[in-house]
């Protein structure tokens, strides 16, 4: 019987089709501020998502930009941008993209109301007051960054991943609308859904679990498995694109509460090591990461391989498990997304680095089983 836990609500979460045209409403019935800062990435505005938020913020003042945001949010930049939002007055940010943008919008609100430096707040609840207001608005169905309490935050410098984690970095308002996750192109609909199965299938074997954790990852789970295909091999079908986004929001909240374990910790190795996108990188480690920690929560196992759309009844929780792992892995393949390190361009000789790199990762604390250099190395290898 679990003695005590602890699951936080989080961010206000609103969700409606074509919900981002009404955003100055929808701000101005929430909170008092007024000057808005934006942060986004190149990709968005191209695509002309900023348009509908733009034309729909009144009485909101737009009082600046940032969009030179990378593929992985990074000290330098988030450090450039919350100069840019000090210069402009802002009192308010919003955040409109992928797991980049919002990550570096948080940064940005980090900087902005406490000054110093991204490193300054490395680790778990060294933010302890308000920060300034945050909209996130995510056009991708993945990080669940809109509502987590986390950002993962690239030091150039380094070449690793800095984490923070505080409840008081959750983003103030969600808004989920769908239509603005139309444009996503097929390999990163598919990279951002397996993020999102990755948050749902680690949050629910962590060491931080919980029944109403386990509620939305395992629902998340059944959402993924049915509507990824379907987003990615025809991206104008609403249906599944809200059904992602929503799962994403949900696997989100998930995580945000009961954290991750070995895939995120070899991920975060890779991604500052070499420019392999999270999602992607998640996906490879996915298989290996179930086969090593199913050897110490099978139960748990069985139930994602049920969540996944295998049949359970009358068989041994090994052939369950082994179908829960192969379902995984043929979503991934349906999906188009690579299977292995040497596709994304990691090379065999760096292997060792990244799980030394691996094995002190903050996420690899709440994986249910060990995770020593040796074993990390060994999962490097079998996908390799």
């Amino acid at each position: 019987m679990q003695e005590f836990f602890e699951f936080s609500l989080g961010a206000r979460v609103l969700y409606q089709i074509g919900l981002a045209g009404e955003l100055g409403q929808v701000i101005s019935s929430s909170f008092p501020q007024r000057r808005a800062f934006i942060v986004a990435d190149k990709g968005v505005v191209q695509a002309g998502l900023l348009d509908p938020i733009q034309a729909g913020l009144a009485p909101i003042e737009v009082v600046g930009m940032f969009d030179d945001v990378p593929a992985n949010s990074s000290v330098a930049k988030v450090a450039e941008g919350a100069e840019q939002a000090q210069a402009a007055d802002a009192d308010l940010i919003i955040a409109v993209g992928g797991g980049s943008p919002i990550d570096t919008a948080k940064g940005i609100r980090i900087l902005l109301t406490l000054g110093g430096s991204i490193p300054d707040y490395e680790g778990y609840n060294v933010i302890d007051t308000p920060l300034t207001p945050l909209v996130a608005i995510p056009t991708t169905a993945g990080t669940g960054s809109e509502v987590t309490p986390i950002a993962v935050i690239l030091d150039e410098e380094s070449q690793r991943k800095i984490s923070i984690v505080s409840r008081y970095l959750t983003p103030t308002l969600a808004i989920l609308d769908p239509l603005l996750t139309r444009t996503l192109p097929p390999r990163l609909t598919a990279a951002t859904g397996m993020d999102a199965l990755s948050h749902a299938i680690e949050t629910y074997v962590s060491t931080e679990n919980n029944p109403l954790s386990d509620s939305l990852a395992l629902a998340a789970i059944d959402m993924i498995a049915t509507h990824l295909r379907d987003a990615v091999h025809d991206g104008e079908n609403i249906e599944a694109r809200s059904q992602l986004l929503i799962a994403a929001t949900m696997a989100g909240i998930a995580c945000g509460n009961s954290l991750f374990g070995v895939v995120h910790a070899l991920s975060h190795a890779v991604g500052g090591k070499f420019p392999v996108h999270h999602g992607t990188a998640n996906a490879i480690f996915l298989p290996p990461a179930m086969r090593f920690n199913s050897e110490v929560v099978p139960d748990r196992y069985v139930r994602i391989a049920r969540a996944m759309g295998v049949n359970v009844g009358g068989r041994s929780n090994a052939e369950v498990i082994a179908d829960g792992i192969a379902a995984v892995r043929t979503l991934t393949a349906d999906c188009g997304l690579p299977t292995k390190l040497r596709e994304v361009g990691v090379p065999r000789e760096a292997l060792p680095e990244l799980a030394e790199l691996a094995a002190v990762e903050p996420a690899i604390f709440n994986n249910p089983r060990p995770a020593p250099p040796a074993e990390l190395l060994a999962m490097l290898e079998e996908v390799w």
